[in-house]
């Protein structure tokens, strides 16, 4: 919630005081976007007290929100389960578009430098493991750890575009789109892969510079037990 802007959780928070006569209940996601990050995949809970069934109550929500918000399912949850506190992992996809887009700009970085896509996929095999992203991260590490698990950091080719896909644990601040901005200098020919692992052992402010902007980031899934499918990566928009 913000006080003066617009957002999805005060959307939905508007929308479910409505159709429930109250604002006495509790909703919170799983976690938080920056602004002009999309979601694919958000998760939220809500405590209520309410005789409708799930999906009347999505229906009713659905004719209430905007067109771009949108509710997929609502289901029963097990008591004191929490979105955010019970997720095991989260992943994220970023989508660079290598050519001109009409249709797509909202939703893709277009990068007008040839890029080295070989590269970009060494980079991102480096990010994976476990490690210190002080240097990929507006957070304070010395208020909270920067020490990061990434399951996964791999990158797809579907025409002009290129798919990230990043699966982790958690996420700091920025993180995400300052590791996309390091691939994108490895791709462009300004860095080498063995320059990122340096960033991962010390302490740099290039990440900050490099940040990519937020259009092409999506969180795309958040997983409550490790042996809950992965969802498939594709891109959120074709380019013709």
């Amino acid at each position: 919630m913000q006080k003066n802007a617009r957002t999805v959780q005060g959307e939905l928070i508007g929308a479910l005081a409505t159709v429930l006569g109250t604002r006495g209940f509790e909703f919170m996601g799983s976690g938080r976007t920056d602004a002009g990050v999309h979601a694919l995949h958000q998760v939220a809970h809500l405590e209520a007290s309410t005789m409708l069934a799930p999906h009347i109550m999505r229906m009713k929500l659905n004719d209430i929100l905007p067109a771009d918000v949108n509710i997929l399912d609502i289901d029963k949850a097990p008591p004191r389960f929490h979105a955010r506190h019970h997720a095991v992992s989260r992943s994220y996809i970023y989508q660079i578009c290598r050519r001109r887009t009409a249709f797509g700009k909202r939703y893709v970085w277009w990068i007008k430098d040839q890029l080295d896509v070989q590269a970009m996929h060494a980079a991102c095999a480096v990010f994976e493991g476990f490690h210190d992203f002080r240097s990929f991260t507006r957070d304070d590490p010395d208020e909270k750890s920067t020490t990061v698990e990434l399951q996964k950091c791999r990158m797809i080719e579907v025409g002009p575009m290129l798919v990230i896909n990043i699966q982790g644990s958690h996420f700091l601040w920025k993180m995400v789109r300052q590791m996309v901005g390091i691939i994108a200098e490895v791709g462009r020919g300004a860095m080498k892969p063995d320059q990122v692992r340096e960033l991962l052992r010390s302490s740099s402010t290039l990440p900050a510079v490099k940040t990519a902007p937020p259009s092409g980031l999506f969180l795309h899934h958040v997983r409550y037990s490790d042996n809950e499918p992965e969802a498939a990566v594709t891109p959120t928009i074709l380019i013709p």
